[in-house]
């Protein structure tokens, strides 16, 4: 499973956006360093498609397609050299397939900036510059926590970012479906689907990927032992009805091992 990890400098909100997107409880203290062993949430992601695909087959289940988020602590700067908890953090954002990059815009008086000043062009600088320093490169998302952020707020740093954003406030939950999505795309991943009375259920896999590659996703047989696929597109599926449906129409294609799987394909593999 793909991992995304959440980092930033203390006292931005990492553990409280990790809370929201899990539920689960890790420490959010208002001190840097109170959150020193990663915790791991496994997140659904969102998919009203999957909801539609359970209705039609009358699945007894239904298993949304999920991304692995890491909370990792609060990085400093220095942190390349050991500084703070420097070494193990570092050592834990290279074990994540992307970053997440929470930078704190709001102001408030009742909780410490390690900086003394909210200033996130400079963060995302120190933050960045640390992960350089430590030879990771890796796809990045920043999110904005708006928390306590009232409309007028100056917002001339956003179109220097130096790259994809998204708003987010963790504290009232508003922005985290799409961040869950965003964070998916910046993984490269899409959905593709099977559905049928035991279960529907959402898989991923790597854009661009072929057929045996995607069935990998369910079962190593699939890809070993691929003879072909039979699939159709989830609006055709939804627009009769029934894979029957869709097979009386012509609406069902059979493919084989060169199949690129698009997002939204509905398939049932062959071997």
């Amino acid at each position: 499973m793909l991992k995304i990890g959440i980092v930033g400098l203390p006292n931005v909100g990492k553990s409280t956006l990790f809370n929201a997107l899990t539920k689960q409880s890790v420490p959010a203290d208002n001190y840097p360093f109170c959150t020193i062993d990663p915790s791991v949430g496994i997140v659904p992601v969102p998919d009203d498609r999957l909801t539609k695909l359970s209705e039609i087959s009358k699945s007894k289940k239904t298993i949304p397609a999920v991304v692995e988020f890491v909370d990792i602590a609060g990085l400093v700067k220095g942190a390349s050299e050991g500084a703070g908890l420097g070494n193990k953090f570092l050592s834990h954002i290279r074990e994540v397939d992307a970053i997440i990059e929470v930078v704190r815009i709001f102001e408030d008086k009742d909780m410490i900036h390690v900086h003394d000043k909210v200033d996130p062009l400079f963060d995302i600088e120190v933050i960045n510059m640390e992960l350089e320093l430590a030879s990771i490169k890796k796809p990045i998302l920043y999110v904005l926590n708006t928390s306590l952020v009232a409309e007028n707020v100056k917002r001339d740093f956003i179109s220097k970012l130096p790259g994809p954003y998204i708003e987010v406030d963790p504290i009232f939950g508003t922005g985290l479906d799409n961040l869950i999505k965003a964070s998916y795309d910046l993984l490269n991943l899409i959905t593709f689907f099977t559905t049928g009375e035991d279960e529907s259920r959402a898989w991923t896999t790597l854009r661009g990927a072929t057929a045996p590659f995607a069935g990998k996703s369910i079962h190593t047989d699939f890809q070993q032992k691929f003879i072909r696929a039979e699939v159709v597109s989830y609006e055709q599926l939804v627009e009769v009805g029934s894979f029957a449906k869709a097979k009386e129409k012509g609406w069902v294609r059979t493919e084989g091992k060169e199949y690129v799987v698009h997002d939204g394909d509905v398939i049932e593999f062959l071997i």
